[in-house]
């Protein structure tokens, strides 16, 4: 119908036919424009100029790895009826303190050429960005048609910010505030809402710590019946729980507040009752502190429950394992390490279509408590839930034959990512390195796009890497290897990877520079604590002029020594607001 209405508007000379397609343009922007996927998208894009052409006018979202690979003026040439836009920021490491605060990853700059270009854009998903208020009041008072805002790991806002968006985005369905470094001055910004709005279908706010203005939220979510998220923190209590969702029945995912106070007899009632009216629930988290005598209300809406989030409430086994008698369909699961192996035990027994499993560790820090999860939790999982394809798995202590049974349970990983907690730790049966295990891993999983290892690895785990690791994108390593030759095996033997991060190896120039053919077709390269040096990278910088080379520097930093380096791909050459710690080379 679409293609219809073109045609009647624009004539044939407007768009010559490609003489190798048989497709006039109208109707191959249509085609174009079904394509979902991002990397089909790119592909097509490069077949021909007509198709280049035809991609870019279709193309109404945009997703930005990395900030500075391109500039919003650059973006706003290419694209011109963008609605949707995802843009990340710092670098990973940059959640585990290695990448100063004031770095950059502003948004303010895109926001001003989005008004000029993008004025009816819709949609804005941010991750480690720095947001201002003012950027925020820029926002919700330029594009009228706003309606989905999504901040994650941001920082440099406050809830005044979150005040503003409420009070003039008057066709906000999205709101999903998490994990970000907020000045959280109360909770009334929720009654900034107008009176007559009901559009909301998600609200996330559970990682604010304010007391929250009740009734407000209760209104807001008494108003909004196309509810479909709703995230509180961890100060709404089970009572006020109650009544949201008697509010909102047909929510579909739920993040609770605390589950610690005292109920009475009948508010346990109600509360159970609110759950078992609540039909479509198919996600549940929060439960930031949990008390095992108010976790039963939960099993009236656990039937139809896929994605089960604990990875902030530190239940024990028998409590995960009266839960999960009740999740025949669950499919996601995130918890910690407090469930010990007999908790993992309970997931293989009672979870059969389980695809994802994250246990995080309940004291990332220290040394952890006295039993966490091992091997055999690890192995019990891997038997019992045959569709396993993602895994974060954090534990105290692991074996090669461990791991080589666990892929040979599950061989369609695509995501394995095992953090031995201690660094450089061997098989602590056997004392020998881990190479075994990764090398079973990349032999048996073909399908692997994401890697973490750790534990004492040689260059021989990186040899297996290169061998077989074939369609791997990204892969994480810390505190393993023995020399350059191992990270030279991934560089020239992983035709697809993206991503390389590497923190607290013995890799140097050589390693560095044996990538020179590797990196304009990678996202970026971050390495700290290496053997790296300032000549290295300037020679890097050198031969690969469209690549950026930074180097962050410490004060009173050996000058010859490169801490930490990124390296990244950029069609907008160096960027204009490094600060003074970050060395463009």
């Amino acid at each position: 119908m679409e293609c219809n209405k073109r045609r009647k508007k624009e004539t044939p000379e407007q768009y010559p036919l490609n003489r190798d397609s048989a497709f006039p343009y109208e109707v191959l922007e249509c085609v174009i424009g079904m394509l979902k996927s991002r990397k089909d998208r790119s592909s097509v894009s490069l077949v021909c100029k007509e198709w280049y052409k035809a991609e870019s006018c279709s193309r109404r979202n945009v997703f930005i790895g990395n900030c500075y690979s391109v500039s919003p003026e650059i973006l706003a040439r290419r694209f011109q009826h963008i609605r949707s836009v995802t843009l990340k920021g710092k670098p990973r490491f940059s959640d585990f303190n290695l990448v100063p605060a004031n770095w950059g990853a502003d948004i303010h700059p895109w926001l001003l050429v989005f008004s000029k270009n993008y004025p009816f854009l819709e949609e804005l998903r941010l991750k480690r960005m720095i947001v201002t208020d003012e950027s925020l009041e820029f926002l919700a008072l330029k594009f009228t048609n706003f309606k989905a805002l999504s901040l994650l790991s941001c920082d440099g806002f406050s809830t005044d910010g979150l005040a503003t968006i409420a009070t003039h985005c008057k066709n906000l369905t999205e709101l999903d505030i998490q994990e970000n470094g907020i000045d959280d001055k109360s909770g009334n910004w929720l009654s900034c809402f107008p009176e007559n709005f009901t559009h909301l279908e998600v609200l996330n706010f559970s990682h604010l710590h304010s007391d929250v203005n009740f009734d407000a939220l209760e209104k807001l979510v008494s108003r909004c019946k196309s509810l479909k998220t709703l995230k509180v923190n961890k100060c709404v209590t089970l009572e006020q729980l109650q009544r949201l969702l008697v509010c909102a029945p047909q929510l579909g995912e739920l993040g609770s507040g605390s589950f610690s106070q005292e109920l009475a007899t009948k508010q346990y009632s109600e509360l159970e009752s609110a759950f078992k009216i609540c039909k479509n629930l198919h996600t549940i988290s929060g439960l930031w502190v949990d008390s095992a005598q108010y976790l039963p209300v939960l099993y009236p809406a656990c039937t139809n429950l896929t994605f089960l989030n604990f990875s902030y409430a530190p239940i024990d086994s028998d409590e995960l394992t009266k839960l999960l008698v009740h999740c025949p369909k669950l499919q996601r699961l995130w918890v910690v390490d407090t469930v010990e192996d007999r908790g993992l035990e309970a997931v293989g027994l009672y979870c059969p279509l389980l695809e994802e499993l994250r246990v995080f560790p309940a004291d990332p820090f220290g040394d952890g408590i006295a039993h966490g999860v091992t091997e055999s939790g690890f192995v019990a999982v891997s038997e019992g839930c045959r569709r396993l394809h993602y895994v974060l798995y954090f534990c105290s202590q692991m074996t090669n034959a461990a791991v080589a049974t666990v892929v040979q349970n599950c061989p369609d990983f695509t995501h394995f990512r095992l953090c031995i907690m201690n660094p450089g730790q061997p098989d602590y049966l056997t004392h020998e390195p881990m190479d075994e295990a990764f090398g079973a891993v990349v032999q048996t999983c073909t399908k692997l796009q994401r890697l973490a290892v750790s534990g004492y690895l040689t260059d021989l785990a990186f040899e297996y890497i290169g061998r077989y690791a074939k369609n791997l994108e990204t892969l994480s390593v810390a505190f393993a290897g023995n020399s350059d030759w191992g990270m030279q095996c991934v560089l020239e033997g992983c035709p697809k990877m993206r991503k390389l991060e590497v923190r607290d190896c013995p890799f140097g120039n050589a390693a560095l520079l044996s990538g020179l053919e590797k990196y304009e077709s990678m996202r970026s390269l971050w390495m700290s604590d290496c053997k790296v040096t300032m000549n290295g990278c300037r020679f890097l910088a050198k031969e690969m002029p469209r690549l950026n080379v930074e180097v962050i520097k410490e004060e009173g930093s050996d000058d010859g020594h490169a801490e930490r380096v990124y390296v990244y791909r950029s069609v907008a050459g160096p960027r204009r607001d490094a600060p003074p710690f970050v060395l463009t080379l």
